[in-house]
């Protein structure tokens, strides 16, 4: 059976990151984008790593410019915008694909475990995907829900773990 731990990714950086390395952590994955009407989410992704980091919670960024073209920068671009607009720290990847034929596995896998509103397809930038330490993908949020908001949804994750 398929783990997320069986993908990896490429970082801002370019370096080749598992997605093993993260194992026994719980994982809060989203497509982002700057230039969005959700991107002040990053800061409540930062508040939510900060907070929860040490107690388990790494927060991983996939910036995706499928949807009107709200991530037009390259990595460089993005990497400074994040840290210096939102003193970002946690783990950006290389911008993604999250529908259509050149999906990234990863979030082929993401969709095919926790399907939206509209099926399988992700909605918007900033949906969100919650991965319990084992492994296991258990909630999605859409694009409006904060990150705040599911403060007691990482807490819970967190307490069980």
């Amino acid at each position: 059976m398929t783990s997320i731990y069986d993908f990896s990714a490429r970082a801002i950086d370019g370096s080749e990151v598992s997605l093993a390395d993260y194992k026994g952590r719980a994982l809060l994955i989203v497509n982002t984008a700057s230039k969005c009407g959700f991107t002040p989410q990053y800061a409540g992704l930062e508040k939510l790593y900060k907070q929860f980091g040490p107690k388990g919670l790494t927060v991983l960024g996939f910036p995706c410019d499928q949807f009107m073209h709200q991530e037009p920068g390259n990595e460089a671009e993005i990497q400074n915008f994040c840290t210096t607009k939102y003193d970002v720290t946690f783990p950006l990847f290389a911008k993604v694909e999250v529908n259509g034929a050149n999906t990234h596995p990863l979030w082929a896998f993401l969709k095919s475990e926790k399907g939206g509103l509209l099926g399988g397809g992700i909605k918007w930038n900033f949906t969100k995907f919650l991965v319990a330490p084992d492994g296991k993908v258990v909630e999605r949020f859409a694009p409006t829900t904060t990150p705040e908001s599911i403060t007691p949804e990482v807490e819970k994750l967190l307490v069980a773990a």
